[in-house]
């Protein structure tokens, strides 16, 4: 669901896109405007109800359920979540495994050992700015900052991935 200027609207209404001045834009309903994104529910549900806020704070828009946007509108918002700076920061890679329609990867963060899985057909992909982002199946963003700087084991587990 996405609430738009203040009203029920369907993902289609609603765009979001990255500019050549490097901000975020939404556009749709007649409007452009640049926006920052901002996390309602940063621990509880870090994927779900994402506010969309002007240069004023105002609201724009809340994106209850980011999956359900087009894919690039999707791949804009988590680059812009990953700028936000409220993602896990993966810091090596223990192990990728694949299941029937899964990957499960066993990393370790900022924040200790996570266990997360991933579609098999979702791949990490490269970012604005440096790093690598990852999206399991929960919604949650997963960031290398650095890959350069990781492990040879772990630089191998991740560019094995990378789309």
């Amino acid at each position: 669901m996405v609430t738009f200027r203040g009203r029920s609207a369907t993902e289609e209404e609603m765009k979001l896109e990255r500019r050549a001045d490097g901000q975020v834009w939404v556009c749709g309903r007649g409007m452009e405007k640049p926006v920052r994104v901002q996390r309602c529910f940063p621990w509880s549900q870090p994927a779900a109800y994402l506010s969309l806020r002007d240069v004023d704070d105002e609201e724009v828009a809340l994106i209850a359920e980011p999956a359900r946007l087009d894919a690039s509108s999707r791949r804009v918002l988590e680059d812009a979540l990953v700028e936000a700076g409220f993602v896990l920061e993966v810091t090596a890679i223990i192990d990728v495994d694949e299941e029937v329609e899964i990957r499960i990867w066993k990393v370790v963060t900022r924040q200790g050992p996570r266990t997360f899985q991933t579609k098999i057909d979702d791949w990490p992909h490269e970012v604005p700015g440096g790093g690598v982002v990852i999206r399991d199946v929960a919604g949650d963003l997963y960031h290398v900052a650095r890959p350069a700087e990781m492990d040879a084991r772990s630089r191998k587990w991740l560019w094995a991935f990378v789309d």
